[in-house]
């Protein structure tokens, strides 16, 4: 009898917890919907088209919301942290390192919103003729960034790696990195310097910066004289940075 007590007493909790998710969701969204509200009825002065709909998108963002945290919570940060962990009592430094790599290459390379910029930056290439406008030659330059960004964020992630490590600080390697983004910058294409500085901000989606922040805090708990607070945090930053320099030095070669 006690298995099944435990199990529908883990139920009960789980629902508790996912109703804390949803009031906390719902208070998020309250913000949002109290401008579109006022602009659109005092401003505009306009009704709310398809009100039906509206609301029911907006119950289904809020399921949406409080599903994801809670997902976070109980899987992805974990995970993340167990693996951290495991990895670093081990002492298996090549496949933490390789690890982390792949875990930054995987989940970008997938990224629906890189994979919509890639695309729409190959369309606007054609129509300026530095591309051929036959669907081949878009394809292979958005697939060329697709995987320039990715492994952009692998090296990013396998940086920030080793910095948590060595305890190097973190400042000195981002204000280095944004001196090599302004030094390349004047000497990249400029047809690629615009994608190149959106590419830092739509490579960091919703299960990499979970995965890799829980990875950060893990390996900083697990390594003597780490702080978790002070050394965990960070490596999303670099998956930003690189991204800009690895899409200008592609531009530099692709449009030689």
């Amino acid at each position: 009898m006690e298995e099944p007590i435990a199990f529908s007493s883990r139920i009960a909790k789980n629902f508790k917890v996912f109703a804390i998710h949803m009031v906390g969701s719902f208070r998020d969204l309250v913000p949002i919907i109290c401008v579109i509200a006022v602009f659109q009825l005092l401003v505009l002065r306009q009704p709310f088209p398809e009100l039906v709909d509206m609301i029911i998108g907006l119950v289904l963002v809020i399921l949406g919301l409080a599903f994801f945290v809670m997902g976070l919570e109980i899987g992805l940060f974990p995970i993340g942290e167990a693996m951290a962990e495991a990895f670093a009592r081990k002492g298996s430094l090549s496949w933490l390192l390789l690890f982390g790599f792949g875990l930054g290459f995987s989940t970008t390379i997938a990224e629906p919103a890189l994979i919509a910029v890639t695309k729409e930056a190959a369309v606007v290439a054609a129509k300026g003729k530095f591309i051929g406008a036959d669907p081949i030659s878009m394809r292979t330059y958005a697939m060329g960034l697709r995987i320039t960004v990715a492994l952009s964020v692998g090296v990013a992630i396998l940086v920030g790696l080793v910095r948590i490590l060595k305890g190097w600080p973190i400042q000195y390697l981002i204000i280095g990195g944004y001196i090599a983004v302004m030094i390349i910058t004047a000497f990249a294409p400029k047809e690629i310097v615009g994608i190149a500085y959106d590419s830092g901000g739509v490579t960091t989606s919703t299960v990499t910066v979970p995965l890799v922040t829980a990875l950060g805090v893990g390996l900083a708990a697990t390594i003597r004289g780490r702080n978790p607070l002070v050394d965990g945090f960070g490596l999303i930053a670099f998956a930003s940075l690189l991204p800009m320099i690895f899409v200008m030095l592609y531009g530099m070669v692709f449009f030689r």
